[in-house]
């Protein structure tokens, strides 16, 4: 295991030391920790959060028009001196404009989806910016290594929201072996034990998303908040039926009715939550259907499950903004069903750098 794992002092005095990795030393971090940017959650408050805790924060542009991303990014920076990272779609078709705002702001770190070009990675490297993309499968992250990403997010069926069938156990030893830049694994990560279970495989540090979805700073409504809380494993489930991709979530009354649902109706559903969404984004509809489009991944998929794959922000917005779990969709990961509490993001990272260093100092010698 290649980590550097040896603990350094924190110079924020910490109740835990920090851990210093190849993710640590790339973006200036204390800790090898990623809260990954979430749609409508991973907003200035959390992300802020997240980065004074000593983690990386990633703040989701996806759901915010590029005026709203401009303002968002000034205040995260109001509220933190710490790196942070600005997540995006590398489909969308004002990919280069967010870009631009990302180098104009000096933003530290872009990570995206989807597998940026090989053009739009140089011009992010080019500015100083460390790119950080996401990938399921080890011919991606092959790809973008060999196009000059910094480093990847490996994430494996574990999980929240768009995700694929291979266990992270599996797919992060595969990638940690083919490619030489640092691998934050992602997909069954809350705690210390799984920090050093990844370090154990190779990997540079963790990203999670519902563990700080699930936290004192996270914006998302506390009855929302409690739903997640009460779910078991069983609760959290895959379904093709809202984009026409696997989307892990949790289980509630729109999944099991999508689920239900004829082609008919599913059609008419998704024309009504596009509609709300172009007002919302401002989008017309030509371009909500060619980002929709972009997204089908060479998968056949109905007009329907195109309309809902351009407007699957709203249904998210429906739970994690407006508190509607009758109206919307509740992405997660499995580890929902093991976490019990909210802490704030300081708590739980402290909590999860001291289990860790617990756990490194358990091990046989």
């Amino acid at each position: 295991m290649s980590t550097d794992r040896a603990p350094a002092a924190d110079p924020a005095g910490d109740v835990s030391p920090a851990l210093a990795t190849r993710l640590t030393k790339l973006v200036g971090v204390r800790h090898p920790i990623v809260q990954t940017g979430m749609g409508w959650v991973a907003g200035p408050r959390l992300v802020s959060a997240a980065a004074d805790a000593g983690a990386l924060g990633i703040l989701a542009s996806a759901t915010m028009t590029p005026g709203q991303l401009r303002s968002a990014v000034r205040e995260v920076r109001s509220r933190t001196d710490q790196p942070f990272g600005v997540n995006l779609r590398a489909d969308a078709g004002d990919a280069a404009e967010r870009v631009r705002i990302i180098v104009d702001e000096g933003v530290r770190v872009a990570s995206f989806a989807l597998a940026p070009s090989r053009e739009l990675i140089a011009r992010l490297k080019d500015a100083g910016v460390v790119v950080i993309p996401s990938i399921g499968a080890r011919r991606h992250a092959e790809k973008v290594a060999a196009w000059g990403a910094d480093a990847v997010v490996v994430q494996g069926g574990e999980g929240g929201g768009h995700t694929g069938n291979v266990a992270t156990t599996v797919l992060l030893p595969q990638v940690v072996d083919a490619v030489d830049i640092p691998v934050i694994a992602a997909g069954g990560f809350f705690d210390g034990r799984g920090l050093v279970a990844a370090l154990a495989y190779g990997a540079a540090g963790i990203a999670m998303g519902t563990r700080f979805l699930l936290t004192s700073d996270s914006t998302v409504p506390p009855a929302v908040q409690a739903r997640y809380l009460e779910a078991a494993v069983k609760d959290v489930t895959v379904t093709t039926k809202v984009d026409g991709l696997p989307h892990r979530m949790l289980r509630s009354e729109l999944v099991e009715e999508l689920e239900r649902s004829g082609r008919t109706r599913a059609l008419l559903r998704a024309v009504r939550h596009a509609a709300s969404f172009r007002k919302l984004s401002g989008l017309s509809w030509a371009q909500m259907v060619r980002d929709g489009l972009a997204m089908k991944h060479g998968k056949d998929l109905t007009w329907s499950q195109i309309l809902l794959a351009a407007n699957t922000p709203m249904l998210l917005k429906a739970s994690m903004v407006d508190g509607r779990t009758d109206l919307g969709v509740m992405a997660s990961g499995q580890v929902a069903g093991v976490i019990e509490d909210l802490p704030s993001c300081a708590e739980l990272v402290d909590r999860i750098m001291a289990e860790a260093h617990r756990s490194l100092a358990g091990l046989p010698r």
